[in-house]
């Protein structure tokens, strides 16, 4: 009864605050403020806030609340021995990422380099050209500012 109360005066200040609104042309914002002042009204119409009233202070529900917490908690921790045990099941990026890093670790420590299952060998470059020398690197970009009366 009292959740009624409140929820009632809430809409009656919400409705009063947007006449305000309204008074003075904004008529957007005062809709919008209606709206918002309309939703406890509404709530307790529909018998929402008693059914909330109801729950909140029953220890029943608490209990059937708990109870489903408990249930998660069991479902989470067998998944997660499952997983252990079996080394299957679905699996996300991140363990993945772990795993192809312990790859990786494995095959530096035994002295091979890390590569690609179906990685090929370097191919040379367009021209067949070594690596690039500094000195060409540098003609690029004395050209560029020369270009550009640099």
């Amino acid at each position: 009864m009292l959740a009624e109360t409140i929820c009632s005066a809430l809409s009656a200040a919400g409705l009063g605050i947007a006449a305000i609104t309204a008074y003075r042309r904004k008529f957007l914002a005062a809709v919008r403020i209606t709206a918002y002042a309309l939703v406890p009204a509404g709530l307790v119409m529909t018998g929402a806030v008693e059914w909330l009233a109801r729950t909140a202070f029953s220890p029943v529900a608490w209990a059937g609340f708990g109870v489903l917490g408990l249930s998660w908690l069991l479902f989470l921790t067998t998944r997660a021995v499952e997983r252990r045990r079996s080394g299957t099941g679905r699996t996300d990026r991140g363990e993945r990422a772990g795993r192809e890093e312990r790859r990786v670790r494995k095959g530096r420590q035994e002295g091979r380099a890390a590569v690609a299952p179906a990685a090929s060998a370097p191919s040379p470059g367009a021209g067949g050209r070594g690596p690039a020398k500094p000195a060409d690197d540098f003609s690029d970009i004395e050209a560029i500012l020369k270009k550009h009366g640099i």
